[in-house]
């Protein structure tokens, strides 16, 4: 595996991750995001109707917590989870917990780590924990780690502390176990950063993590509520910095637009795509706009304050009061509101996607009362290929110096009654 960085602004890194794969013949884009998956699968979809979306990730995002389980299966099969599962080709990673599933705080101890599938929790030794890593045989693989400490609470220098003495335990002994298993040779350890909200720690994780022969970085415990976004984005650049500039640098519950531009800003390369599940579960569509070319007309509008703009923030104000978790965003739109009922405009004006070229909003609308399986494949198809659109503009903005432009774009979608920031899961 080998990063190849093309260009980097004010801490932006554009480029390709090269090699991968256990052929070798693989790359992937960053900044970018992973496939979001249930069980090995894409939520509502089939592999087949997977290819038909434009701009899908190289990378898959397995879950841990979800095959645990099945590892008994896996083990006597001998042929890794990619084949099992139907998708031989794809590049995959293997992450300890589902970035949409929080679990239950209080599990972790100096020996194990428990992930929690659904049939409860499952204890995980790093030795068990690699023997599943050896029957599912991913490309890339985050190890063991201590996640309670994170940024979503304040943590005492003692709980970050410990936090980052089990993670680096966890991770030696998860590399010497690497060592002795031939079939492991050709996957890679992703390192986790830990330490919670404590600098020192966090910058003690990442120098010791960075002195161990891991494929890449993984970031982890940075979402975290509104009231603490400066002193997270300031935690995250500072770490960054002391990571080495040839390996790719992941983050775990990070996914909204504007959280995204924040972290791209700080070094970050690659991100999950389990936005798009959200707002698909909760019968919505992703709106927002990433196409940050000027369009002389368009600009006057916005001068003059146009309906679009003062529905984002009107939007945004029925949210904040509706959900205090902050559950829907502002870019998306709702398509159980009975406004659509008789909205026969497609789901975003332009949108190339198979749903949006054949279907109405009012279509959608009906189909989340009559058939909630067809709306969640059909919603499913438009979320993600709007969201890896929305990864192919971050890209092409970079690569002209419009990066600027489209983090004010995005910011305007995102303000009105609600920060730009990053939240919790």
């Amino acid at each position: 595996m080998k990063l190849s960085l093309t260009k980097v602004v004010n801490g932006c890194r554009l480029g390709k991750i090269k090699n991968l794969g256990k052929t070798g013949d693989h790359t992937m884009d960053i900044p970018g995001c992973l496939l979001y998956t249930k069980t090995g699968s894409a939520p509502h979809l089939t592999h087949h109707t997977l290819r038909s979306i434009h701009g899908v990730p190289a990378m898959a995002q397995l879950t841990l917590s979800s095959l645990a389980e099945y590892h008994e299966v896996l083990t006597e099969y001998k042929e890794g989870v990619g084949k099992f599962i139907g998708m031989p080709e794809s590049l995959l990673y293997c992450s300890l917990h589902d970035p949409v599933s929080p679990c239950p705080a209080g599990y972790v101890t100096n020996k194990s780590v428990s992930v929690w599938g659904v049939g409860g929790r499952v204890e995980m030794t790093a030795s068990k924990f690699m023997a599943i890593q050896q029957a599912l045989q991913p490309d890339w693989f985050q190890c063991l780690s201590d996640g309670e400490a994170s940024c979503a609470e304040a943590s005492s220098i003692k709980r970050a502390r410990k936090s980052v003495d089990r993670s680096l335990l966890f991770l030696d002994h998860c590399l010497r176990l690497q060592e002795e298993s031939e079939v492991l040779q050709k996957s890679t350890i992703i390192g986790v950063i830990e330490g919670g909200d404590v600098m020192e720690e966090r910058l003690r994780s990442a120098r010791e993590t960075a002195k161990r022969p891991v494929g890449g970085f993984l970031l982890d415990g940075f979402q975290g509520n509104p009231a603490t976004l400066d002193a997270r984005l300031n935690l995250l650049s500072a770490v960054t910095a002391e990571l080495p500039e040839d390996k790719p640098r992941l983050i775990c519950g990070v996914s909204q637009p504007d959280e995204v531009l924040e972290c791209i800003e700080r070094g970050v390369d690659l991100f999950e795509s389990f936005f798009p599940y959200q707002v698909t579960e909760r019968g919505g569509a992703l709106t927002f706009s990433f196409d940050y070319h000027p369009n002389p007309e368009q600009t006057l509008l916005q001068q003059n304050g146009t309906q679009e703009e003062k529905q984002y923030v009107d939007q945004s104000k029925k949210m904040k009061t509706a959900s205090d978790n902050q559950e829907v965003t502002s870019f998306e739109i709702n398509l159980k509101e009975k406004k659509y009922q008789e909205d026969f405009d497609p789901l975003v004006r332009g949108c190339s996607c198979y749903c949006c070229k054949n279907h109405t909003r009012a279509y959608i609308h009906h189909l989340l009362v009559t058939n909630e399986l067809l709306a969640g494949v059909l919603l499913m198809i438009h979320n993600f290929e709007h969201y890896f659109g929305f990864f192919h503009s971050v890209r092409e903005a970079l690569k002209n110096d419009r990066l600027p432009q489209l983090k004010e774009l995005i910011r305007r979608q995102a303000s009105g009654a609600w920060h730009t920031g990053l939240t919790s899961r």
